[in-house]
């Protein structure tokens, strides 16, 4: 009898496959990290074979440790970094460049190209609900188009197969070249810049704007059904039903049981990711937002969000421990942080890959601001933390702003939701209560939710949401005065980061 769902959780830095109960409790996870590969400043990739070895080894190391077999698994859910952009060849089913990730900046003078021949940053965002960025993936596939020979050789025979994480992640696990589906889900589609927002298929009059073939995109699909299934010579050793897709924050918010309009949750990982559940109605945004679709299960209707995207939040995190070596390890930086009673004067502006939202500006670049004698490595934990509530608050103004709704608390996920410190100064710097979940592993979990709805494991979303439990909340104590001292000196350091731009 199969007592699971597993779901495959490729994300930025790391690959892992978790297996839940029907309580959405874990019973047992594996994960693999892979390189981050940076040619040039800018400029990050992924090795897509490596990514699939990866998911191959943890899809058997989770059933191992678990001590459990194929016929136990009823489904197979994916939820992937969205945006990070493959094209491999139909005929061989290899990579034809490595996987060109969401945060990556190479095609911005094809961004500024766009902008300036159609009307500026919004001339998409009526078809597409984003706006003209370097991070969405339909612009790097024409880099791809234009600057892989190999890619461009394919493109020109026909041969060239493009998706994201989601869609290689499906064609591998069921069959590859040997008859593979070559699907994406609405979540996913919705971040290439490709698809219509409204019809959900993808816009011919984008993919001519943007110079992508029709015939090298994938079938859009909603985000629970049955696409196909595992084969019996791949990880999982037997055909398993492949029934979920969804991008890794939309899985997040459906792991968090964010099915009203209204419910709101935000992902702390390498980015940070806050989407707003704005129910079936579309709702385009006036303050640096981008409209993306929340999910569609089977036939139901699409439900839309509205979401702020941040680039970098543990990322930062990382760079002091790899670049700057300030800190040996990631858990590191919460201790180094408390060794300072505040940030010591400097705020931090990780614009390593420009600004996401609000302000969608690629040529911003990081700063430190307020740098004196005094500061030493815990002030810089401590302003590293901090850059992540900041940049919060930014995003839950603008989302303020367009729905008109005050927010009331904050659901939290991600791995830095293990930071106590940073939770704190996040329920301070906004004003409300900032709520962490009992199954902190809610990415992993929405994804094996839409698989398991789709098979019938679960029978609903109110089964899903009786599965959601508080585990801790952060209440503000900062007063507001203090709160909006510091939040002014924050959107100060942040008018850095323009200044080099300015000055040529």
């Amino acid at each position: 009898m199969s007592q699971y769902v597993a779901a495959i959780d490729q994300g930025t830095t790391s690959t892992r496959c978790m297996i839940f109960n029907h309580a959405g409790e874990v019973i047992s996870m594996d994960q693999k990290e892979h390189k981050q590969i940076h040619p040039q400043p800018g400029w990050v990739e992924h090795d897509p074979m490596e990514i699939w070895a990866n998911t191959e080894a943890v899809v058997q190391g989770a059933l191992a440790k678990a001590q459990l077999s194929a016929d136990q698994i009823a489904a197979v859910g994916i939820t992937n970094q969205r945006e990070t952009t493959i094209i491999w060849d139909r005929r061989t089913g290899k990579p034809l460049y490595n996987a060109v990730v969401w945060m990556d900046t190479r095609n911005n003078k094809l961004v500024a190209d766009l902008a300036a021949r159609h009307g500026g940053q919004d001339a998409f965002r009526s078809r597409t609900g984003l706006p003209l960025a370097t991070y969405f993936s339909g612009l790097k596939v024409r880099w791809l188009m234009e600057n892989a020979r190999e890619a461009l050789a394919a493109v020109a025979a026909g041969d060239a197969l493009f998706g994201t994480i989601d869609t290689w992640l499906v064609y591998n696990l069921t069959g590859g070249v040997a008859g593979g589906k070559y699907v994406t889900d609405v979540t996913n589609a919705s971040r290439t810049m490709l698809m219509n927002i409204e019809t959900l298929t993808w816009d011919e009059e984008m993919c001519a704007t943007l110079g992508v073939p029709r015939t090298m995109l994938p079938e859009i699909r909603s985000s629970s059904e049955i696409y196909g299934y595992t084969t019996e010579d791949g990880p999982f050793g037997a055909r398993i039903p492949v029934a979920g897709i969804l991008g890794d924050q939309q899985a997040a918010t459906v792991g968090q049981a964010c099915f009203a309009p209204g419910e709101a949750k935000n992902t702390y990982g390498t980015g940070c990711f806050m989407i707003l559940n704005t129910g079936t109605e579309l709702q385009h945004s006036q303050n640096g937002l981008l409209t993306t679709v929340c999910y569609r299960f089977g036939d139901e209707p699409a439900v839309y969000a509205l979401e702020g995207s941040i680039a970098i939040a543990g990322a930062l995190v990382q760079w002091l421990r790899d670049n700057l070596q300030i800190i040996a390890s990631a858990p590191e930086v919460e201790q180094l942080a408390r060794s300072v009673e505040d940030n010591g004067g400097i705020y931090f502006v990780p614009a390593f890959s420009g600004l996401y939202a609000p302000y969608w500006r690629d040529d911003a670049r990081g700063v430190i601001a307020g740098m004196t004698r005094y500061v030493n490595r815990g002030h810089f934990a401590r302003a590293a933390l901090e850059a992540t509530a900041y940049q919060t608050r930014e995003v839950i103004d603008a989302m303020e702003a367009d729905s008109g709704v005050p927010l009331q608390a904050l659901k939290v996920d991600g791995g830095m939701v293990q930071n106590e410190l940073l939770m704190q100064f996040q329920a301070d710097i906004l004003g409300v209560p900032v709520i962490r979940p009992k199954i902190s592993e809610t990415t992993a979990l929405g994804a094996a939710y839409a698989a398991g709805l789709a098979v019938g494991f679960w029978q609903s979303t109110d089964e899903m949401r009786a599965n959601w439990g508080e585990d801790k909340r952060w209440s503000p104590n900062m007063d507001e005065e203090k709160r909006a001292e510091l939040y002014a000196e924050w959107k100060k350091a942040v008018t850095r980061t323009f200044d080099w731009v300015a000055q040529g």
